[in-house]
């Protein structure tokens, strides 16, 4: 190598700031957002686990939008662990945080604050229909401070009193990516379970079928979602998925749900248990990490008003690479849902 080419290298190395001048604006003008710079990133091992490494917060007061843990696996239908799903992906998070999305561009933090609200306090531990209610009127205190929920579960029961809040004042649409339609009736006595918290909201007059779309159904409990059908949800088994491809899928959204308000819910059980073993109800033949990304990333721009990560199960994958992936989509999610509010506002 030449004298000239090494000193010029040399010099490059000395440069300490970015070429992308609008990130590089935002790590030197937001002292509030919580991004380090370069030279003052703490070790990821270090100091208390949050979601995507946020700040901790107590209440809501001057964020728009509220990260939210709920420790709960009440409703499973098998096996059970989704109790310690928040615990893993906050732990897992210190991988999967910002500040900015490379492939969209989303700068979550220019957009919105926000930061871990910690979990959902739920103190009836053993009364499913007792611990619903619970979360349920959690969250109308979410709604009430003006602020948007996006929630790690817990198993996919937990979506409903989500919505019974997010949608009290009008029904809202759906984007759901997952195995299981989870519009089944009541199991065993309860309606109160994993696998039918989409028709407990559809009845309940906040989430509205005709605005609802299921992505990479697939698996033998197909005979309980009949409601789906019935009610008028679009359902997209995954071989429709690969049938289609990724574009058309995301016209068709966009499609169903339309420009009204819209909720996504990610369940990791949509993605190939390969990926994601960690999880209550496996079901082989999913969606792969990245095709579930640009789903989310695909979204952008439509009117957002919450969304959740769930189902991820510790106990079931203790490498923890079930909840990273959950921790990449919580971040994927948070990136579309900073973008809708900020549009909005």
């Amino acid at each position: 190598m030449s004298a000239s080419k090494l000193e010029r290298l040399r010099a490059l190395a000395e440069k300490t700031d970015l070429n992308d001048q609008v990130l590089q604006d935002f790590l030197d003008g937001d002292a509030a957002s919580g991004v380090e710079k370069r030279d003052q990133v703490a070790a990821p091992y270090t100091g208390v686990s949050t979601f995507l490494s946020t700040g901790q917060r107590q209440g809501f007061e001057g964020l728009d939008i509220a990260l939210l843990g709920v420790p709960f696996d009440m409703g499973v239908t098998n096996r059970p662990g989704t109790r310690f799903g928040p615990g893993q992906v906050r732990q897992m998070s210190a991988m999967a945080n910002g500040p900015k999305n490379h492939a969209s561009g989303v700068i979550p933090g220019r957009l919105a604050r926000f930061a871990d609200c910690g979990d959902v306090p739920i103190a009836s531990r053993y009364n499913l229909d007792d611990a619903t209610r619970e979360i349920e009127d959690f969250y109308h205190t979410v709604i009430d401070a003006g602020v948007i929920p996006l929630s790690v579960g817990g198993d996919h029961s937990i979506s409903y009193p989500i919505l019974k809040a997010v949608g009290r004042d009008a029904a809202v649409g759906l984007i759901q990516i997952d195995a299981h339609a989870d519009t089944g009736g009541p199991f065993n006595g309860s309606r109160f379970h994993h696998g039918g918290p989409f028709r407990n909201a559809a009845l309940a007059g906040v989430l509205d079928p005709e605005r609802t779309i299921q992505i990479g159904i697939r698996g033998r409990a197909e005979p309980h979602w009949d409601f789906s059908y019935d009610s008028g949800m679009r359902v997209i088994h995954v071989e429709e998925f690969y049938e289609l491809g990724l574009e058309a899928v995301q016209e068709e959204i966009r499609r169903v749900v339309g420009d009204g308000p819209t909720y996504v819910s990610f369940d990791v059980d949509s993605i190939d248990p390969a990926f994601t073993p960690g999880t209550g109800t496996p079901e082989v033949g999913g969606l792969l990490p990245r095709e579930v990304q640009a789903l989310i990333r695909g979204v952008q721009g439509l009117n957002l008003v919450g969304g959740d990560v769930v189902e991820v199960s510790p106990p079931f994958d203790q490498s923890g690479n079930t909840a990273l992936v959950a921790a990449t989509m919580l971040w994927e999610i948070l990136c579309v849902l900073s973008d809708s509010f900020a549009r909005d506002r």
